[in-house]
């Protein structure tokens, strides 16, 4: 058993560090654009049945453990999603006027 705990660990190890990667890149982005909503609420379900499938089996063991960091992990997404939806709309209520200081097309810092 020791093993296939430790491949499912693997396996979520390897999810789990990509959602750092990916809120840093959204974040640096500063735009939701590109990123689903719809996605990150099927992974949230995955990793939900994932952590309902441990409980219900009583295999409480310390892959558990990596179920709920990649949850945060995976809630800083939906932080800088929200931010960054955020932002989209604020921008949308720009004037986009060189005069005003806005250029259509500009990049944020």
């Amino acid at each position: 058993m020791f093993v296939a705990e430790l491949l499912e660990a693997c396996m979520l190890v390897c999810f789990g560090l990509s959602w750092p990667m990916n809120a840093w890149k959204a974040y640096k982005a500063g735009t939701a654009k590109g990123t689903s909503w719809q996605f990150l609420a099927l992974i949230c379900a995955g990793y939900l049945c994932g952590i309902a499938a441990k409980l219900a089996t009583g295999c409480l063991n310390w892959v558990l453990a990596v179920y709920f960091i990649n949850c945060i992990f995976l809630a800083l997404n939906w932080v800088v999603y929200a931010r960054n939806r955020k932002r989209d709309a604020a921008e949308m209520h720009l004037p986009l006027c060189p005069a005003m200081g806005v250029v259509e097309g500009a990049h944020r810092s």
